[in-house]
């Protein structure tokens, strides 16, 4: 039994899915605007116009491989309809580069979306046009993408949708600061005081404080949370040491380092000593206090632990009397345990 050949039977589908398509796309005006349906009409007649200058020639290449002898049958139809749908995913690429070349992004999406089923290229291409509403659409509709449809509604600056995103997808913190950008200061504090619960709770009190200071601008609070978090011993010398960078004053600073010692327990003041270490590079007037807090640690622990003498060289950097002293100590040692 003769059998039609394979680009014969698509050729003849594709003619009745044309004429189907058309009467579909015409079918649009009952519900949208005249212009809309010419332009997806006229995207429709370009692509299949490629389509059939393609069918074409591969209608021409076979009937010429079987005049030579060389056609082929089962195995050959296959390798030709791949070939076929190759070709014309090639020319939809093309099409849709065309049109972003041109800046045309809405009928690259098009292209992307109703004859590549490429979603998120489709959604993407809509985004890098400025299509923000479009295509936090496709991305909340088509690809499930609730992160990347918000990020397009904050691009569109309809921060009602994207805060309602962010706050099904946990990200309290985001959802404050567009309230915010809206000059909403009341429901920015409610996700930001959720946020600095949260890290709080997680004994990660430094950044608790960050967003106290940065976001809610309540300094006290932000040092309320540090002073927390060096007395019960949570990052107690990032809190201590943040909880002196926050204070500008130089007497206030001065006052606060020697009553926050007075309250340091001993199994603390090895931390103290570092964070004093870093006070005294800060400002002259500072020196004397810390200077002096750290003699007193370092007479208390060199009982126990002799290495402690090294210290003494950051609060006297010029001193080579006292760098030499501890020459000596570490020598005396050595001598005392060799005995």
């Amino acid at each position: 039994m003769n059998r039609q050949k394979f680009t014969d039977k698509f050729m003849a589908a594709f003619f009745i899915l044309a004429i189907i398509k058309i009467i579909g796309i015409l079918a649009q005006l009952f519900h949208q605007s005249f212009w809309s349906v010419v332009g997806t009409l006229v995207i429709f007649v370009v692509i299949a116009f490629i389509i059939l200058i393609v069918l074409m020639q591969l209608e021409k290449k076979e009937k010429e491989n079987n005049a030579s002898g060389k056609g082929r049958s089962g195995g050959g139809n296959s390798y030709l309809e791949a070939s076929l749908f190759d070709k014309i995913r090639d020319r939809y690429e093309e099409l849709a580069q065309k049109y972003i070349r041109e800046k045309d992004y809405q009928r690259a999406a098009k292209v992307y979306m109703n004859l590549l089923k490429d979603y998120y290229r489709g959604a993407k291409t809509l985004e890098d046009g400025g299509w923000y509403n479009e295509a936090a659409v496709i991305y909340l509709k088509k690809l499930k993408n609730k992160s990347e449809a918000a990020n397009c509604y904050e691009k569109a600056k309809q921060y009602k949708k994207a805060i309602d995103l962010y706050i099904e997808l946990g990200q309290k913190e985001k959802a404050g600061d567009l309230y915010r950008q809206m000059n909403d200061t009341k429901n920015a504090n409610i996700y930001y005081q959720m946020v600095a619960d949260d890290y709080v709770n997680n004994n990660q009190m430094v950044k608790g404080s960050l967003i106290y200071r940065k976001k809610m601008e309540m300094p006290d609070q932000a040092q309320k949370i540090l002073l927390i978090g060096w007395q019960e011993d949570h990052e107690a010398f990032n809190c201590l040491n943040n909880y002196f960078a926050n204070i500008s004053d130089v007497v206030e600073l001065d006052r606060q380092i020697r009553e926050l010692y007075g309250k340091t327990p001993s199994d603390k003041k090895i931390i103290y000593l570092e964070a004093m270490k870093h006070e005294f590079k800060k400002d002259p007037k500072l020196q004397s206090t810390t200077r002096n807090i750290a003699y007193e640690i370092i007479a208390e622990k060199v009982a126990t632990r002799s290495e402690i003498v090294n210290e003494l060289k950051y609060f006297n950097p010029e001193d080579e009397v006292v760098l030499k002293d501890i020459s000596r100590y570490k020598m005396g040692r050595n001598r005392m345990f060799r005995n």
